[in-house]
């Protein structure tokens, strides 16, 4: 049980490691052979086969001209409840 919480906590850290991520390389105009980006894309083929099947359900919230990624939040959340059936104790972290 112990290594299936740690798992989960692996998972959380990863994902939120690879939102913020995110918003630098978008944001902060890095070039492609950058560090950062080159861990961002990294993370980001980690990350895409957990997200890929919930985009297809959920699509992004158009918000304007831009669109909000809500499959994060679902992750978060399904992780939240597997590790409260689980029994690793309180809390998201």
């Amino acid at each position: 049980m112990d290594l299936i919480c740690f798992l989960l906590d692996i998972v959380i850290y990863t994902m939120l490691a690879w939102i913020i991520l995110s918003y630098v390389a978008a944001y902060g105009r890095l070039p492609w052979g950058h560090p950062i980006r080159k861990v961002y894309d990294f993370l980001n083929k980690l990350m895409e086969p957990l997200l890929r099947p919930i985009r297809k359900v959920l699509p992004p919230l158009r918000i304007g001209g831009a669109a909000l990624d809500l499959s994060p939040i679902v992750v978060f959340f399904g992780v939240a409840i597997i590790k409260g059936l689980v029994g690793c104790g309180g809390g998201l972290l």
